[in-house]
């Protein structure tokens, strides 16, 4: 009997065990964001229309014909008039950068935003477990973050993660990473810093394909104040639902789509193919193949089952008829897409069903600020707090494109009313705009067509 008695309560033990390990394990697997800080560049860094004007008359490779191709451009592009550049870029030093240039717009960005986040959160940089520092397009040594722990005396137990290469995409990448390293460390804070440097990757020649980059990447960055302790969860913005990363590189037509190379006058800039849609159409279902059984209630993806099967059964249905089908609303409020370009933005709200509204907060944050390549759905999110559109209970989706190809999505859960203006403080009551089209370009440099037509 004794016997038998022991052995139940062994069992007992071990049940009771692996039950805590589990319930210890789903605890440590939150993700909470405390708080997030956007850079807002000084006003003399604006790429109004009378600099850019400037800008491109002084590059002297381009010929008439440049010159319209970058007027039609820069009026569709759905850029405004307050976006802003690189320092040596305002100063017409474009074509003989230093690498002072691009520290400096480094340090600028970074420190800054750290510098408010933690000011704001009254979180202490001593107390930081996690370190992730994303800067596709420059490299230093010692490496950025560890100007980062210089700069602020972090531990020296700090895990330190440098993500270089992973363009507008890298973000998200390190939301994924740091969701990842939270299953490990209990009660962490993290760090996700997310910029780029424009300093010595303004193109200066005259590929138009390689052109494009220069009208759409603007001077931006953000920093995020991640943790897992749930003691924090009342005082977090938003908590991590889901996240779901595709990289379709094995694809060659993809992997070429967007390359950094040099045209055949030798100057660097980034290469954009006509497959990019393409490729950027594909990643974005693989991913959403794998997301949206997470995301959607269970009615609507029965209710899209039998709408895909009829329709694939009619010889007047179009896949794009099909796909349309899918409501995405049903289970998300709000949609963070990557602020690429207006035609990215096009197409995106095409193929996901979306309507003006829904990619309002993303055509302004194009317009304001430009393509911040992967701090870019930071601006958006913000957008959506300042204008007090992010209530509790609210299902953000983050979705980020990147070189490669990569399409990266995060779901988010808002965990309390947000109504920080952040960045868009002086501004939001102007926002939104009837029109992102720049005319102010057309009324100053139309007399370019003008002379096509004397011609």
């Amino acid at each position: 009997m004794e016997f038998f008695m022991t052995i139940w309560l062994i069992f007992l033990y071990c049940i009771i065990f692996f039950i805590c390990k589990l319930v210890s394990q789903m605890r440590n697997q939150c993700c909470y964001i405390l708080a997030y800080e956007c850079y807002k560049a000084p006003e003399d860094r604006t790429l109004d229309t009378e600099t850019c004007g400037k800008l491109i008359l002084r590059n002297k490779n381009l010929g008439m014909e440049e010159y319209r191709f970058l007027l039609q451009a820069m009026v569709n592009a759905g850029i405004g008039e307050e976006t802003y550049g690189p320092k040596n870029v305002i100063a017409g030093t474009e074509q003989s950068p230093n690498f002072s240039d691009a520290l400096s717009e480094i340090d600028d960005i970074v420190f800054g935003t750290l510098d408010n986040l933690f000011a704001k959160t009254g979180v202490s940089p001593s107390e930081i477990d996690i370190l992730v520092v994303t800067v596709s397009m420059i490299s230093s040594a010692p490496s950025l973050p560890a100007r980062v722990i210089n700069r602020y005396k972090m531990r020296e137990d700090v895990k330190v993660f440098n993500l270089t290469g992973m363009g507008c995409s890298a973000s998200v990448i390190a939301v994924d990473l740091v969701q990842h390293l939270f299953k490990t460390y209990k009660n962490a804070y993290a760090v996700i810093v997310s910029s780029e440097s424009l300093s010595p990757n303004w193109y200066c020649g005259k590929e138009r394909s390689m052109m494009l980059p220069n009208i759409l990447f603007r001077l931006g960055g953000c920093s995020l104040l991640l943790t897992n302790k749930r003691s924090l969860r009342h005082q977090a913005l938003l908590k991590l639902k889901h996240s779901v990363r595709i990289h379709a590189g094995a694809n060659d037509e993809a992997y070429g789509s967007c390359t950094r190379i040099e045209d055949a006058q030798g100057y660097c800039g980034f290469f954009l193919t006509k497959s990019l849609p393409k490729a950027a159409g594909k990643a974005v279902t693989m991913n959403l193949r794998v997301l949206v059984p997470k995301i959607l209630p269970l009615r609507e993806l029965v209710r899209y089952a039998i709408a895909s099967y009829w329709r694939s059964k009619s010889k007047t249905s179009t896949p794009e008829a099909a796909g349309a089908s899918l409501n995405l609303k049903s289970g998300i409020e709000h949609f963070c897409i990557h602020p690429g370009g207006r035609a990215v933005i096009d197409a995106m709200g095409r193929s996901l069903g979306l309507n003006e509204c829904d990619l309002e907060p993303t055509r302004m944050a194009l317009h304001r600020f430009g393509n911040t390549s992967a701090a870019g759905i930071w601006y958006v999110l913000s957008y959506l707090e300042a204008k007090k559109r992010l209530k509790k209970g609210d299902r953000v989706l983050m979705i980020s494109l990147g070189a490669g190809f990569k399409c990266n999505n995060c779901v988010w859960e808002v965990m309390k009313n947000c109504e920080d203006v952040n960045v868009w403080e002086d501004c939001i009551s102007r926002y939104p705009v009837k029109s992102t089209a720049n005319t102010s370009f057309l009324e100053k440099y139309g007399w370019v067509n003008e002379s096509r037509n004397e011609q």
